[in-house]
């Protein structure tokens, strides 16, 4: 049976007892239903994973014995920041979840002419806190230590005036003529802009592409915003990543 690894964003030392979090004591607790003695995967969220064995189990807390720290890395050495035009309701979540999976190391939402997605004030807080959670499970599931940053909703074009990461930076247009084979290698980083399920608009495109983004296609057929990122990051990872 395969080791639970949680989310404990706090400072792990070998020989700690550390107390659970309600995200980690629920998953352990009330979802998996451990006992007194299991043994659990403790990550921190920024590289450090550690052995550990639950110790003490109450009602509505459950403590936990770092046992040994855990070699081992499973971060990308590309870095991949993914700029995805929000999509609606579960949409976004597969979306997220599966570009933890494929190793991104940046998420940036997107707000979008076409993207028919209206969150503001209190709803946005809500989304961001649920999608962070998608995020932390994608994590405990995939073997990542590392968080990928999750960063604040932005209007597309509030985001193209900043300044830009270095590296390669490509937007999906299913009416481009290059395609990923026929670039170069990035140096630096490379990012990935999506639009939304309305794609982006012809006045989007034209921003992106004066900001220096490149448009290319991933084969003959038109994806939905949430496999086409997907695709995206997997085909950057065959060639650039760690999937070669």
């Amino acid at each position: 049976m395969r080791v639970p690894r949680l989310y404990l964003p706090r400072r792990l030392t070998v020989g700690a007892a550390v107390p659970l979090d309600d995200s980690a004591f629920n998953h352990a607790v009330r979802v998996l239903r451990l006992k007194p003695g299991a043994e659990v995967i403790l990550f921190d969220g920024e590289g450090g994973a550690f052995a550990a064995t639950l110790a003490d189990i109450g009602k509505r807390e459950a403590w936990a014995r770092v046992t040994e720290a855990l070699p081992g890395d499973a971060e990308s050495p590309l870095r991949i920041v993914l700029a995805q035009g929000i999509a609606r309701g579960e949409k976004m979540d597969y979306t997220l979840q599966k570009a933890v999976e494929l190793g991104v190391a940046v998420i940036q939402p997107l707000f979008a002419a076409r993207g028919g997605v209206d969150l503001a004030g209190e709803r946005l807080a809500r989304k961001i806190q649920h999608w962070r959670g998608i995020v932390i499970g994608a994590c405990e599931q995939c073997g990542r230590n590392r968080l990928p940053e999750l960063r604040e909703p932005l209007a597309l074009a509030d985001w193209l005036a900043r300044p830009a990461e270095p590296g390669l930076r490509l937007s999906l247009d299913p009416s481009a003529e290059r395609s990923l084979r026929g670039l170069e290698s990035p140096k630096g980083a490379v990012t990935l802009l999506i639009g939304p399920e309305g794609g982006l608009n012809p006045m989007e495109i034209a921003r992106a592409r004066a900001d220096g983004f490149i448009g290319v296609r991933l084969g003959p057929r038109i994806l939905r915003t949430e496999t086409a990122g997907v695709a995206a990051l997997g085909a950057v990872q065959a060639l650039w990543g760690d999937w070669r």
